[in-house]
């Protein structure tokens, strides 16, 4: 996984998210995101993030439970299903996640995330988004062009799979 930290419109780092959080941990108002979803991450300074540790509280197995509803024809569909609900359920997600669309929107949507964070309240941000969601690269790049230049280099990046 990737990782940036920005200090308002400047860039700080990208990489690791332990070398992001030691090359921002000092600098006052730092934000670390992550490249993928474009959500900021919460980082507990008792328990910093390094290249040799996992972060803390991650599941060993990698594998969450969580309660799902359903209705009783789901049920009675997912229990006919060769390995059970489970299975049947990791199949359908996997698929999805696989399908190109869905990963444009996932791209967009991080986009989305990253771009209202640092310049949610910017000259032709509305404007920038409408381009993002519509697919108009030459449109969404003359809204940015006034934007800091570590930002838009880093949209530029972080948008190559949503048009």
């Amino acid at each position: 996984m990737s990782y940036t930290a920005f200090s308002g419109f400047d860039h700080i780092a990208s990489g690791s998210l332990g070398e992001v959080y030691a090359a921002s941990r000092d600098v006052a108002g730092a934000l670390i995101f992550d490249e993928q979803t474009g959500r900021v991450v919460d980082i507990d300074p008792r328990y910093p993030p390094s290249d040799e540790t996992a972060r803390p509280g991650r599941p060993k197995l990698g594998v969450v439970a969580r309660e799902i509803t359903l209705l009783p024809r789901h049920w009675d569909w997912l229990a006919t299903q060769p390995g059970g609900a489970s299975v049947a359920l990791r199949k359908l997600v996997e698929e999805a996640r696989s399908n190109p669309r869905m990963a444009m929107r996932a791209a967009r949507d991080s986009a989305f995330r990253f771009i209202t964070a640092i310049v949610g309240n910017a000259p032709g941000y509305e404007e920038a988004i409408r381009a993002l969601y519509a697919g108009q690269r030459e449109e969404f790049a003359a809204h940015i062009e006034a934007w800091p230049g570590d930002v838009r280099a880093k949209l530029e990046s972080l948008t190559q799979a949503c048009f």
